[in-house]
């Protein structure tokens, strides 16, 4: 890219590669896996369509992204493997702005990239290692969900309406151990402002079929851990 900080500095040169406006979502996306055009225009829906295909074109070029074919759905654009080496970036950015969050625009939107971005960066492996398995159904401002969490880690795929481009929801099997309806007050769990155990709130996430008692291990498999000043209050 033309652009330079002058400095020599990883940090520097790393926003060289993934600092222009817009840069940063179109990898979240694409984390989450191959996309058309149309699909990162629809997820992105505030961006205009030049910098998009600029975007895309600058990325590829710094070589975090290609083009490729699949049979079922015709080109595509994917994460390199020098792309992919920025997930762990893009969810501890995440992680760091559940706390910035406040209550959303009216016209801000939530994606099925974005959320699942979103539980991937709130999930916490430690937890669900402690637990049996269970399957979750989230559903959130047309947003709808199947999550699967395990031992070995976590899935999420979208249902409904709603079609990755490769194809794979996995819907069949086992029915959801826990159905869930949440507003956009589901972030105050990822930022760990609804505890595990407390009462379910409206507008922050409802239980609405399965088994009602497992809301808490949902909220314990995606807050942040307990922290001690948290405690303080109740300790005085």
């Amino acid at each position: 890219m033309a652009r330079t900080y002058g400095q020599h500095c990883g940090v520097s040169a790393a926003l060289e590669l993934v600092g222009e406006r817009w840069a940063l979502l179109i990898i979240r996306d694409l984390l989450v896996g191959p996309r058309r055009y149309t699909d990162l225009k629809q997820g992105l829906p505030r961006i205009p369509t030049n910098i998009l295909s600029a975007r895309l074109k600058e990325l590829q070029e710094a070589g975090l992204v290609r083009r490729a074919h699949l049979a079922h759905c015709g080109l595509v654009y994917e994460l390199t493997d020098t792309g992919h080496g920025l997930e762990d970036v893009v969810l501890t950015l995440g992680r760091w702005g559940f706390a910035a969050m406040d209550e959303p625009d009216p016209a801000d939107v939530v994606t099925a990239d974005s959320l699942t971005i979103a539980l991937r960066a709130a999930f916490r492996p430690e937890v669900a290692a402690t637990l049996p398995a269970t399957r979750y159904r989230l559903r959130l401002d047309g947003v709808d969900l199947l999550i699967d969490v395990a031992a070995d880690g976590l899935r999420v795929r979208p249902l409904g309406a709603l079609r990755p481009v490769d194809g794979r929801t996995d819907a069949a099997g086992p029915p959801p151990d826990l159905e869930l309806v949440a507003g956009p007050g589901l972030f105050q769990v990822f930022a760990g402002r609804v505890r595990p155990g407390g009462a379910p709130v409206d507008g922050v996430v409802v239980a609405a079929g399965g088994d009602v008692a497992l809301l808490g291990r949902f909220t314990a498999t995606f807050s942040p851990p307990v922290r001690d000043e948290d405690l303080l209050p109740t300790l005085a």
